[in-house]
């Protein structure tokens, strides 16, 4: 009430004295100036601001400060009750602590006859805070539908709203975004995740908060090899990778049969990664597995074949051979069981290749050959050469573009990595060439390999020297109108004799 009544009075003091001042000739020479102009205040909260006002030939005009309609001073008297207010260096106004309260226009006002006066505005710079994201945190949705992401913030300046996403890009491939809302269409498994909202104004620090977005979806499955190669007495990892929300429940299957762990059998789980491991692998167990995953949303399976089969061969010799109308290919396959022989497919690339993919059959996929009179008739001639201590089969399709070679193995590894090399002779100089591979053992034929492309060179080297491997030569006949194609081994260099015939068989008219 003191403070109200004492307020009052020197309020009226200054009216009384203005009133006065009215009432006086006064010369404007000796009328009081301010020595300060107005200016913009920008401060940052809990900080102190000194808003200045310097008065030259102040003489008996009382100078006050107002906001608004509130006094804060009267010359001297501190009019306002906040503590943080106080009169310094004479008339200057300090505020302490400033709050966003406090912001705006503080006029310093001399009371002449017509009041001289300066306003100094003040603006409060808050630094940010969240005060929103979506669900406190914790977004659930189901895959394929979609979803917002909501983070606000309140601050001066208005803060920006950057998202980024930990450990990872976010799904638009940027590494952030501004924006309230982030937006998310049609999301899985790949959205889920961590994704981070960050208020920032440039005044104080930025502030983040974490929103985690689970997607729930029916479990996914990915096998780690679809076909499982291994052999009799070895060990076999059968793996598939298994995603699900909620985590689901793996089984392993043997076709119809669910599996237990047994002694040989271990099924393991680490993370994602699900594992049925046979130890000291019998011929029984070479099959068709499946891993299937369950949980509240669906069920998923995916199949693994195990087999005895060998690996797809590589190859390791050089793309460049070394002579002009020969080439030494060489590979390599991994198998678990002895190689019996190899089928070695090659062909000349055209400059421009045509439409049709051209693949060679496996040889187990072998076409029949069909006669039809008065048409062209597929003619098959067969080449038996002697190969180390075994004899070779040579298939050549005279109307298709892939040449077949047959060649036992001739390594006595009983497994792991056996290798294998031929000189294919009578080819183009300077010409590109394309090959594959497979391999049988006694479990059957490996899966092709992957092509190969090797060219001859245009120029005949000096070195190394050539290999010396049994050469054909080819002589015709022709009896009672059938092209008799006969082909004979002139190797000096093998032990074994092979003059082995091919016959081209011309039908007219025989075997519809």
């Amino acid at each position: 009430m003191c403070s109200l009544l004492s307020t009052l009075f020197v309020v009226s003091a200054v009216l009384f004295q203005e009133s006065c001042q009215a009432s006086i000739k006064v010369d404007p020479a000796t009328l009081p100036t301010f020595l300060t102009s107005s200016q913009m205040f920008k401060v940052t909260e809990k900080d102190t601001v000194i808003l200045p006002c310097e008065v030259s030939n102040p003489g008996p005009y009382v100078l006050a400060w107002k906001k608004g309609i509130a006094v804060l001073s009267a010359g001297n008297v501190k009019v306002s009750p906040d503590p943080r207010i106080s009169l310094v260096d004479g008339y200057s106004l300090e505020i302490k602590e400033v709050t966003p309260q406090d912001g705006g226009d503080y006029v310093c006002q001399i009371g002449t006859l017509e009041p001289r006066e300066i306003t100094h505005t003040v603006e409060i710079l808050v630094p940010p805070r969240i005060n929103y994201v979506s669900s406190n945190g914790r977004v659930e949705v189901k895959k394929g539908s979609s979803v917002r992401l909501e983070c606000r913030a309140n601050g001066n300046p208005p803060p920006k709203i950057t998202w980024s996403r930990k450990n990872n890009v976010l799904p638009s491939g940027d590494q952030t975004l501004v924006t309230p809302v982030l937006t998310l269409d049609k999301v899985d498994r790949h959205q889920a995740g961590v994704y981070k909202c960050t208020a920032s104004n440039g005044v104080g620090q930025d502030v983040t908060q974490d929103i985690n977005l689970h997607v729930l979806y029916p479990p996914e499955i990915s096998v780690e090899k679809p076909l499982v190669h291994s052999g009799e007495g070895q060990e076999a990892q059968l793996v598939c990778i298994v995603h699900g929300e909620n985590q689901p429940e793996v089984l392993w299957y043997r076709d119809t049969m669910q599996l237990d762990t047994t002694e040989r059998r271990i099924m393991e789980s680490r993370g994602s990664r699900h594992t049925l491991l046979i130890r000291k692998v019998h011929r029984s167990d070479f099959g068709n597995y499946t891993c299937v995953a369950d949980n509240q949303l669906g069920k998923t399976r995916k199949s693994v074949q195990l087999t005895g089969k060998p690996n797809p061969a590589k190859f390791n010799s050089a793309t460049r051979g070394n002579w002009r109308d020969s080439y030494n290919i060489s590979w390599a396959v991994e198998s678990y069981s002895p190689i019996e022989e190899y089928k070695l497919l090659f062909r000349e690339l055209p400059d421009n290749p045509g439409s049709d993919d051209g693949h060679p059959q496996p040889l187990h996929h072998q076409s029949q050959r069909k006669f039809n009179p008065g048409r062209e008739n597929r003619t098959h001639g067969a080449v038996y050469y002697n190969v180390g201590n075994g004899y070779g089969r040579q298939i050549i399709d005279r109307r298709a573009d892939w040449r077949n070679v047959i060649l036992p193995a001739t390594t006595a590894a009983s497994s792991g990595f056996q290798s294998m090399s031929y000189v294919i002779r009578g080819l183009v100089p300077g010409q590109s060439y394309e090959a594959k591979v497979q391999a049988r053992n006694k479990f059957g034929w490996s899966p092709v390999s992957e092509a190969f492309t090797f060219q001859t060179t245009d120029t005949e080297l000096t070195f190394p020297e050539r290999p010396q491997t049994p050469r054909h030569v080819f002589e015709e006949n022709d009896l009672n109108g059938f092209g008799i194609r006969i082909y004979r081994s002139s190797a000096s260099l093998l032990s074994t004799e092979a003059v082995i015939v091919c016959v081209a068989f011309r039908f007219f008219g025989f075997f519809n």
